[in-house]
């Protein structure tokens, strides 16, 4: 099988700059993940982002959340992970810009699925994600 595909969901408002740089060191790491930027170009009304959206999360095998300080925040992320979780596709949590296990989470992300950001940690979890959801 080629590697999995994973969305990465993030606050657009607070993380974008770690959603780039996250991105980026994937390519160059060994991370066991393909990922391609499917952010939203544009503007767009609520419901043809929500299809939009829901679509990608589909295409993928699992989904990563960035984790910031202030992502309890951001509304766009908690609709990601209720598609996810609507679609059967797995997810887990890294903390990034400062966030720590104190830091808010969105709704539907438990603390457990939270990891620090070393791309060994994610490694793992991407292959625990592998054996979940749609891909067990």
């Amino acid at each position: 099988m080629a590697e999995p595909r994973a969305f990465i969901s993030f606050d657009v408002d607070n993380n974008s700059t770690e959603k780039m740089l996250f991105a980026g060191q994937a390519w160059h790491s060994k991370t066991p993940f393909s990922h391609q930027d499917w952010s939203a170009k544009e503007p767009m009304k609520q419901s043809e982002w929500e299809g939009l959206v829901k679509a990608k999360i589909n295409k993928t095998h699992l989904m990563i959340v960035l984790v910031g300080k202030y992502m309890s925040t951001a509304t766009g992320v908690a609709k990601e992970i209720a598609m996810a979780k609507s679609q059967n596709v797995p997810f887990f949590g890294v903390y990034v810009g400062g966030a720590d296990a104190t830091s808010p989470l969105p709704s539907g992300l438990v603390r457990s699925r939270v990891i620090p950001w070393t791309w060994d940690g994610v490694a793992g979890a991407v292959s625990q994600m592998m054996k979940e959801g749609k891909n067990a």
